[in-house]
């Protein structure tokens, strides 16, 4: 129910349960009680469908139902990736400054013009290019929608892994996970809308990069760690299952008490529904990441028997992350795990630490890829692969690359977005974006439409105005579109 102004006075807003409590002399509570008795899900699952969001009905047909965010943390060059430039070479160790304009940089250590360490050579039907840092993924660019135009307004770090994420270089706004769960919810009662698999790099910027902002609590990213439990306290303390519930059903109880007094308190709400989401994900998250029953076959496949730290973490990660699709997952976002370097932050050993980065994640993201084919997941999963901005096409000091806001690649994969095409064009360097200029708020746009919202029409009223992912910003990539 929405507040109302009356002769001065502002009527709290009143909640679903409350309604039930108060309305009838309280036969609605007496219903809902007999309904808890009866069956115990449907009640628990009640205090998230209470929280304010969900969409009644989706702005458009929806082209996909889950996004698979495999987030590259430190920002992997583009010319060295999937954007390749025989002028490099042509130039290699040339001074950039007498070829063309080179803005500051975040350290402003300009050293010579730097070739790509790796080949190039075109893959599959489509001819896309790919390097030779991606033996495994290359054989699938043919499923690959690369975006080479892509630019971010920050160039360093936080900033602009807070704009990757949220839309805005600052702090405190919500994650793109946690609006579409707010838009959409999860399918699964038993999971959570975002989930952020953890390698174990919290990136810059912190845990607000998965944050629910001026969003319910309850929206904000559950974040799983490599380790074994992959939630913390998702064990019970208790000696039975009866003995929690009462806890729990007594927090419920003196929750709702401070409800009736608060009115609709977000803290409280978020809280009721986070507390009954937690005790069913004590059931279905040690099923879920058990991967045992998974065939030798897929864990090789997945890398999960590699004899590299790297790649078994994110191979299991990414296996979790088809589990999860299976489902009912909305949003999972994969983090890089630790391989000795910082991320793919290369300011120095570019060839050692983009090559140790890649070799954790190729493998297990090209098996991802195929593994969703398999299963009939393709056409209704869509796969992002980014990290936060580029690297410059000279040096840094003599062997690494420094930040490049000004151009990257990124790419998207499933049934949604058009297979072995590229689109945007950087300059001859791979500098700076000359054609098909694209922000992240395009790529949110772009994700929201795919998953049925319209972009300028799910929005929160914030700090005196209507607020929004994309902010004023913002048009769908109508060419990657399948």
């Amino acid at each position: 129910m929405n507040s109302r102004h009356s002769c001065g006075r502002i009527r709290v807003p009143v909640t679903r349960r409350e309604m039930l409590a108060r309305c009838a002399t309280g036969f609605g509570a007496m219903a809902l009680t007999a309904l808890a008795a009866a069956e115990r899900a449907p009640a628990q699952h009640s205090a998230l469908e209470a929280m304010p969001g969900r969409l009644e009905r989706l702005h458009h047909p929806a082209k996909v139902k889950n996004v698979i965010f495999l987030y590259m943390d430190g920002a992997p060059s583009q010319v060295d990736t999937f954007d390749p430039k025989p002028a490099l070479e042509r130039y290699h160790g040339e001074d950039p400054h007498r070829i063309f304009k080179v803005e500051p940089t975040q350290f402003n250590n300009i050293g010579r013009v730097m070739k790509s360490p790796w080949n190039f050579s075109r893959r599959g039907q489509s001819g896309l290019w790919c390097s030779d840092l991606f033996p495994h993924v290359a054989e699938h660019m043919d499923d690959l929608c690369v975006l080479r135009s892509m630019t971010s307004k920050f160039p360093e770090h936080t900033s602009a892994n807070y704009f990757l994420h949220t839309g805005s270089g600052v702090q405190g706004r919500p994650s793109m996970g946690a609006w579409i769960s707010y838009g959409l919810g999860s399918e699964n009662k038993n999971l959570p809308g975002f989930l952020v698999l953890n390698g174990g790099l919290v990136p810059p910027g912190g845990l607000d990069n998965f944050n629910s902002g001026f969003l319910p609590a309850a929206y904000q990213g559950s974040v799983f760690r490599a380790g074994d439990p992959p939630v913390a306290n998702l064990r019970r303390l208790e000696a039975t299952e009866d003995q929690q519930r009462s806890k729990l059903d007594l927090l419920r109880r003196l929750d709702r008490r401070m409800l009736q007094q608060t009115g609709n308190a977000d803290e409280i709400e978020s809280a009721i529904a986070n507390y009954e989401t937690a005790f069913r994900m004590q059931t279905a998250i040690p099923e879920l990441t058990d991967i045992r029953g998974e065939s030798e076959l897929v864990r090789r496949m997945y890398g999960i028997e590699s004899t590299y730290p790297g790649t078994r973490i994110f191979g299991t990660q990414c296996l979790i992350a088809r589990r999860l699709v299976e489902r009912g997952a909305r949003f999972i976002e994969i983090t890089c795990p630790s391989v000795g370097h910082d991320r793919w932050d290369q300011h120095g050993n570019l060839k050692r630490g983009h090559e140790d980065n890649a070799r954790a994640v190729d493998q297990p993201i090209a098996a991802l890829l195929r593994d969703l084919k398999g299963r009939g997941l393709w056409d209704s999963t869509l796969v992002l692969w980014s990290g936060e901005f580029g690297r410059t096409p000279f040096a840094q000091g003599g062997d690494g690359r420094d930040h490049n806001q000004f151009a990257f690649s990124c790419w998207l994969a499933g049934g949604a977005v058009k297979g072995g095409f590229a689109y945007g064009e950087t300059d001859e360097f791979g500098y700076k974006t000359v054609a098909g200029k694209l922000e992240m708020h395009d790529l949110h746009a772009t994700l929201l439409h795919l998953m049925g919202i319209d972009h300028t029409r799910l929005t929160v009223r914030f700090g005196g105005r209507d607020m929004r992912l994309t902010d004023v910003h913002g048009e769908v990539i109508e060419p990657i579109l399948a």
